[in-house]
């Protein structure tokens, strides 16, 4: 008895810190937590740049950073080009990094990063927060809104509804879809002791047949389960995806499975993704479906459906145009 009392009120110290340690309003993270102003994009919004680089907060005041050549994903920086690590710590205002064998350098301090490689200047950047090119468009007519932050009317959980957001309970449009363009804006927790999969895990599934994943993948390599990615399909080309807490944006252009008359599948579904404006699939197609899928390829059309995996992600500006 006394080891299963200790036993829940281990499992209740971790709940609360992990609790703690998840942050989902950008303002009070930056009251709380240092790093979060010091984390981001670091460069030049603009194409043609030798370099950008990515900080990421993990937690404690330790940092991962990454040295993108070629600039920011977007702008110039691809998988083809060079892509180095760098480790470090904050301490009495300052945050030093530098890379495995040593040769590459890093402060960052005033929200500039300054680079040294072999002891000698390579760059100056200054952190940058930038915006989806289509952050905030409205919906043409004859579109089908399916969240303004009015109303959770067309989902089958009102209680989704939080603050304006749409909140990821698990919830489906009550409405089923064939083919469509989809617009969509989500949020990522701020969570920097978390790793992998723990790190804002949502999704979003079409017809409830194929995910597009959502999760907190700044700064990472861009890999099938990470944004941008069509789940245990395909990888994004590059890894377009901002820092947590900042709105993100969705396009999908999605095409249906067709059959034939006798039922008979002869042209897999496709859909071709942009991920805060940046093209990420490029009219890939479905062979199958993703993991959590609840339909299996049919005629049918199905709903959109958001997954919850355990993190507190939020929606907003969700439409519809049915092709």
């Amino acid at each position: 008895m006394h080891f299963t009392r200790l036993l829940f009120a281990s499992l209740f110290f971790v709940t609360a810190i992990c609790h703690a340690d998840t942050w989902t309003d950008p303002a009070v993270a930056g009251k709380e937590d240092p790093a979060f102003l010091i984390q981001g994009e670091y460069g030049v919004a603009e194409s043609g740049q030798p370099w950008g680089a990515h900080v990421i907060a993990m937690g404690e005041g330790n940092f991962d950073a990454y040295l993108l050549e070629g600039g920011l994903p977007g702008l110039g920086y691809t998988r083809e080009k060079t892509r180095t690590k760098l480790t470090g710590k904050s301490a009495e205002g300052k945050t030093s990094l530098q890379s495995e064998d040593g040769k590459l350098t890093a402060t960052i301090a005033g929200e500039k990063i300054t680079l040294q490689r072999d002891g000698k200047p390579l760059a100056e950047l200054a952190r940058v927060e930038r915006k989806s090119s289509t952050l905030g468009e409205k919906p043409p007519a004859g579109a089908i809104v399916l969240f303004d932050g009015s109303s959770a009317d067309e989902w089958n959980k009102p209680e989704a509804l939080q603050d304006g957001l749409l909140a990821n309970l698990d919830i489906s449009t009550k409405r089923k879809f064939h083919s469509y363009k989809l617009h969509l804006e989500f949020r990522t927790p701020y969570k920097p002791k978390a790793r992998g999969q723990g790190r804002g895990n949502s999704g979003v599934y079409h017809q409830h047949r194929y995910e597009t994943q959502v999760l907190d993948s700044f700064g990472l390599t861009g890999e099938y389960n990470e944004t941008g990615g069509i789940y245990t399909i395909s990888k994004p080309i590059v890894n377009s995806c901002l820092p947590p807490l900042q709105w993100q944006t969705y396009d999908v252009d999605f095409t249906t499975a067709e059959f034939d008359e006798s039922g008979k599948l002869v042209k897999k579904a496709r859909m071709t993704v942009h991920l805060n404006g940046v093209l990420v699939q490029d009219d890939t197609d479905l062979p199958k479906t993703t993991g959590g899928a609840k339909l299996k390829i049919t005629p049918e059309p199905g709903p959109i459906y958001i997954q919850h995996h355990g993190n507190p992600v939020f929606y907003r500006n969700i439409w519809v145009v049915e092709k």
